[in-house]
């Protein structure tokens, strides 16, 4: 077993903590790359979904579908990309409309979500593969100072050897703690982002539900009307058929 640490210890000094602190670095690039990517991404998709909610519900309301359709094609929303696929399937019934805008809701959604699962993973795993270069620092310098090296190196004085060689051990240590603080610092942004990415999403995702709902509601209402209009026609029909057929009416009129 000591056999087995020892050569641990000496696989993970003779690696060093280089190629962390490279590792790190790329890390913070493609996430910084992945954050103004996103950024732009949901900066483009913006409008103003009150008025287009208020708009659209207008237009439904007045019966001019085409109208409709038109407004919401004007949008480079999210939201309007997902209702005009339920609008395009309107005229084979209400189910086709909600599962048309189901599907382009799905689509969207891996839209909005794409690489964001990397910010998630960089930002919760950027500190321990920081923690990680600062043990094999740590490791490297009580190496060498187990070594002796660093007090063969100087000259007579025993005492002043003794100094230079703690002086040696506490930078070698402070070296090893910069890996820890280089992975929180490109941890913060990154879990910073992600929160604020996913927070964008779920505020689209609600806004296509309400605007989707909208055009459900003006469907699901249209045909109860013209069923409506249909039972009151039969129903005067009706009427005038019973007066026709009435024999008190006649004998009033004699």
């Amino acid at each position: 077993m000591n056999s087995l640490i020892e050569r641990v210890k000496t696989a993970m000094v003779g690696i060093g903590t280089g190629w962390i602190l490279v590792l790190m670095l790329l890390l913070s690039i493609v996430s910084l790359a992945i954050m103004l990517e996103r950024s732009w991404l949901y900066w483009s998709l913006r409008d103003d979904l009150e008025e287009l909610m208020r708009d659209f519900g207008r237009l439904l309301r007045g019966g001019d579908l085409p109208a409709a359709r038109r407004r919401l094609e004007a949008s480079r929303s999210a939201e309007a990309a997902v209702v005009v696929a339920g609008l395009v399937e309107s005229e084979h019934g209400v189910e086709a409309a909600q599962e048309a805008m189901e599907g382009a809701s799905a689509l969207q959604r891996m839209k909005l979500e794409k690489r964001l699962a990397y910010l998630g993973t960089v930002g919760n795993n950027a500190p321990f593969i920081g923690l990680l270069g600062t043990v094999i620092g740590i490791l490297a310098a009580f190496d060498e100072l187990s070594k002796g090296t660093i007090v063969q190196a100087v000259g007579s004085s025993q005492v002043a050897n003794q100094q230079v060689a703690n002086q040696a051990l506490m930078g070698r240590i402070s070296e090893a703690l910069v890996a820890t603080a280089i992975g929180i610092l490109i941890a913060i942004p990154a879990v910073a982002a992600f929160n604020a990415f996913q927070r964008i999403v779920r505020g689209t995702l609600a806004n296509t539900e309400a605007l989707g709902h909208l055009l459900l509601a003006h469907l699901k209402s249209t045909p109860l009307a013209a069923g409506e209009a249909t039972a009151e026609v039969a129903d005067t029909k009706a009427e005038r058929s019973a007066a026709r057929n009435d024999p008190s009416e006649d004998s009033e009129r004699n």
